[in-house]
């Protein structure tokens, strides 16, 4: 992978992982028609190195509410900032369980599989159009709410299945504040990419040479900052209601990559 590839790809990473568009999905469809031929191991590397850069942006984005949780923490009170964070726990369990339990079957599901990216950019069209009709509230994120939003992420697992659309819209259609909706999804993921970083690591799974070490930086810092413009367009977004912009973007993307797959 040279320089300007791994350039391209980050931005793709840095706006795709906060634009409900799929991240995953996204950087399946460009390794294809980049002709991408890195081993699995080197494809995995990468994908981990622009996920922590997108994960670092969310926390600068969010620096004062991440600021605040630790803060009510170190409290050791049942405050707000103690609540939010048990709910943030909740929701991770599901994308740990399924994580853990069927991460050889999950890592199959990429690595070209484009026919599977179009039809779950399919999936991630209607759930953006459904949440786009939905009507906006004021709720607040609840411990049952926590749990179910979980549920989506985990499912978003699968390339082509946006992670950002699947949690901010099942948090709407829960009927939860949109704005509020979109800061709990981008916040949710952070433990979990810094967690599965941390056992890449120490399970030997990333492996890179000196040569990856420009790419591979060039990657990262191109993901960072497309992500912190991609998130604060998203929160802006979700706010006024303009899902079905991205609705329709997912459907037409879904359907070329369908096409192209039984081209093939």
């Amino acid at each position: 992978m040279d320089t300007l590839e791994a350039i391209v790809l980050g931005i793709i990473q840095g706006l795709t992982e906060f634009l409900p568009v799929s991240s995953s999905g996204h950087l399946e469809l460009a390794k294809a028609i980049l002709g991408d031929t890195s081993v699995p191991e080197e494809s995995l590397t990468f994908t981990v190195v622009l996920h922590a850069a997108t994960a670092l942006s969310t926390l600068v984005i969010f620096r004062k509410e991440v600021a605040e949780i630790f803060k009510g923490l170190f409290q050791f009170k049942w405050n707000d900032e103690a609540k939010f964070s048990v709910k943030i726990i909740i929701s991770m369990i599901p994308a740990v369980i399924v994580g853990l339990l069927f991460e050889e079957q999950l890592e199959s599901f990429f690595g070209g599989k484009i026919l599977l990216v179009g039809l779950m950019l399919l999936v991630t069209a209607i759930l953006l159009l459904l949440a786009d009709k939905a009507k906006n509230t004021t709720k607040e994120v609840s411990f049952k709410n926590a749990l179910i939003v979980g549920i989506s992420q985990a499912i978003a697992m699968l390339p082509g299945i946006s992670r950002s659309g699947a949690t901010i819209s099942t948090s709407v259609l829960l009927g939860i504040d949109r704005t509020k909706a979109a800061k709990f999804s981008f916040l949710m993921v952070v433990p979990l990419i810094f967690g599965k970083v941390a056992k890449d690591l120490l399970g030997g799974d990333i492996n890179f040479d000196s040569s990856e070490v420009i790419p591979l930086s060039a990657g990262f810092i191109a993901a960072f900052v497309a992500g912190l413009l991609a998130c604060k367009w998203m929160i802006a977004l979700v706010k006024n209601s303009k899902l079905i912009y991205f609705s329709i973007y997912c459907a037409i993307v879904g359907i070329i990559a369908i096409g192209y797959s039984l081209m093939q």
